[in-house]
């Protein structure tokens, strides 16, 4: 499979959930003042029927990896285990409040990205993903729910990041971001450490770009940078997951 290029401005989004985003760094009042979901929509918005988010989540990754996956869903409460699978891939449809804090669609209701993680992933990243689900569904605000997930590090409540942790974002039917097309399949890889170089990302024609974890600019919230260093390189591909060409980028 061949690599395509792809916009880092147009993509950013698309690391945290998932996670397209801009990676335009947002001063924290200029964030709340540009963006058009200044708060959480109704929780109604962002729940899908059962049976379609467990198809969804499916697409994320070609059929020999997710057949065989786990599945987790959205609920009023939280994620939860919808099928129990056994390869230890864990599929899900991640909203807008898993990208970085601060970015301007991360009370997007429209977001729907489709994930498979790698069974490292499923056991390092998704505690986090149930964690920060959890607060927020609660009525934690931002700062609440980072000041929460920061105390459950320090108590080594929550995991480190594993090596080798892979996420697979190749649907169809996501929708990624209210920018350009929605939507655009691609992988991504987690790394502990930032080290452009050693990839060759975010390098003029390079196929790979990549971001922090946690946010675009640490100014918003600044506890975020205390918290353990996590980039994320994403590659585009040319296929989606069932094997038909995507449109160029």
């Amino acid at each position: 499979m061949r690599f395509m290029m792809i916009s880092i401005k147009r993509f950013a989004p698309l690391i945290v959930l998932g996670t397209a985003y801009l990676i335009t760094a947002y001063r924290a009042t200029a964030q709340e003042a540009r963006t058009p979901y200044p708060k959480m929509a109704p929780l109604e918005q962002y729940l899908m029927d059962r049976d379609a988010e467990i198809a969804l989540a499916r697409s994320a990754a070609p059929n020999a990896i997710s057949h065989d996956a786990s599945v987790i869903v959205l609920t009023r409460h939280g994620y939860e285990t919808a099928v129990v699978g056994k390869n230890g891939w864990v599929c899900w449809v991640g909203r807008g409040w898993m990208a970085m804090f601060d970015h301007p669609e991360f009370w997007n209701p429209k977001v729907r990205a489709a994930d498979c993680l790698n069974p490292p992933a499923a056991r390092s990243i998704l505690p986090y993903a149930y964690k920060r689900t959890e607060l927020l569904l609660s009525g934690h605000s931002k700062q609440e729910a980072i000041a929460a997930i920061k105390a459950a590090i320090d108590k080594e409540e929550l995991p480190h990041l594993e090596p080798g942790a892979v996420s697979y974002m190749m649907s169809k039917s996501s929708y990624l971001t209210d920018n350009a097309s929605h939507n655009g399949p691609h992988l991504m890889f987690f790394e502990s450490v930032k080290d452009d170089a050693a990839w060759g990302a975010n390098l003029q024609t390079s196929p790979i770009m990549s971001v922090n974890y946690w946010y675009l600019s640490a100014e918003a919230f600044p506890q975020l940078k205390s918290f353990p260093p996590m980039s994320v390189f994403l590659v585009g591909v040319d296929k989606w997951s069932d094997g038909t060409p995507a449109p160029s980028m």
